[in-house]
């Protein structure tokens, strides 16, 4: 299936090409439970986003919760899966392409 994106809509090549990341994203959620028996939410499927710092920092802010990127994963301290996905597809992730576990 061709995504077809009309170019001018973009004011850079790299806008374009973060478009078309969001939408083909696999990215799976998680949850672990670490020392103490505390759960925590593990978010995979981001590696290779450059942006990925700041959207760890937009998770752990609008949920209220500690975590960190760590190994290629996003880590957040407590159960939140469904909100993690929810802020997720707000972002602009497809919701499609979100599995939670």
């Amino acid at each position: 299936m061709a995504i077809i994106i009309p170019v001018s809509d973009y004011d850079s090549m790299d806008e374009l090409i973060k478009e078309i990341e969001k939408e083909e994203a696999a990215i799976v959620i998680t949850k672990d439970i670490r020392k103490y028996r505390k759960p925590v939410t593990m978010i995979s499927g981001l590696q290779d986003r450059k942006d990925l710092k700041d959207i760890t920092k937009q998770l752990k802010t609008k949920i209220g919760t500690g975590g960190t990127f760590k190994e290629g994963q996003i880590i957040l301290q407590g159960d939140h899966r469904e909100t993690a996905k929810s802020l997720l597809t707000q972002m602009g992730f497809k919701e499609e392409a979100i599995e939670v576990y």
